[in-house]
């Protein structure tokens, strides 16, 4: 957790930018009738009965610093998609920087090991020596601030049927550019010293045997601090 934290606090750096990668799920839902479009004192109407279509895949990729966000749209989650994910990341939207900072959960797909399971390993090594890795701590993903942006994508563009992945590639897209033109960035607060004072309780507790006891601390009393 303060691995991640601690990243989070570094200064913007083109040639290191930070990244933050989440995945999400959406449901592809068809009509079995047409929608009624909206008229003046009356809202639009749908059916509620619909088509299932399957299930679309979601990417996001969100830069907090410098505001920009990609969302690529995959028919399934695997290693494969996730490791063609990173390589554009890589070359298309990165493709000057020395080192990208990538922080994601601790799915199992989200490690070099996909990489060599979609690529050569010479073309493997060459992505992940552009990339520095990070990853949030078990039940932790409320750190990884794509997550947030997820969210924010969901509000804003999600929250209707979508009834294939080409009506939802192209609505991500049109919900994506004017967010990046606004450059629409984060602002993280939470820090590592927060982390210390109110999830302490996650911390464990340090043990001390008895011959230290008189080389602590004299506040150490203050502390939880258990003595053997």
């Amino acid at each position: 957790m303060e691995e991640v934290l601690d990243v989070y606090m570094l200064p913007e750096d083109p040639d290191c930018p930070l990244v933050c990668m989440d995945e999400a799920s959406k449901q592809l839902v068809g009509e079995t009738r047409t929608p009624l479009p909206a008229r003046p004192d009356d809202s639009a109407h749908e059916d509620y009965e619909y088509v299932r279509n399957g299930v679309a895949n979601l990417f996001m990729f969100f830069a907090p610093l410098c505001g920009w966000r990609h969302v690529t749209v995959t028919e399934r989650r695997t290693r494969l998609d996730w490791a063609y994910a990173v390589r554009d990341l890589v070359d298309v939207h990165f493709p000057e920087a020395t080192k990208i900072r990538l922080v994601s959960d601790n799915l199992n797909t989200h490690d070099p090991g996909s990489l060599y399971e979609a690529f050569p390993p010479e073309e493997a090594r060459r992505i992940l020596d552009r990339l520095e890795l990070h990853h949030t701590p078990k039940h932790g993903s409320w750190l990884n601030m794509a997550e947030i942006e997820l969210s924010v994508l969901g509000r804003q563009c999600l929250d209707r049927r979508m009834p294939d992945h080409a009506t939802l590639a192209r609505e991500v897209v049109a919900w994506e550019a004017p967010r990046n033109s606004a450059a629409a960035a984060m602002d993280w607060r939470f820090t590592t010293a927060d982390a210390r004072i109110k999830l302490k309780h996650l911390y464990p507790v340090t043990t001390l045997l008895a011959h230290d006891q008189a080389t602590a601390p004299a506040d150490l009393d203050q502390c939880d601090t258990q003595v053997a």
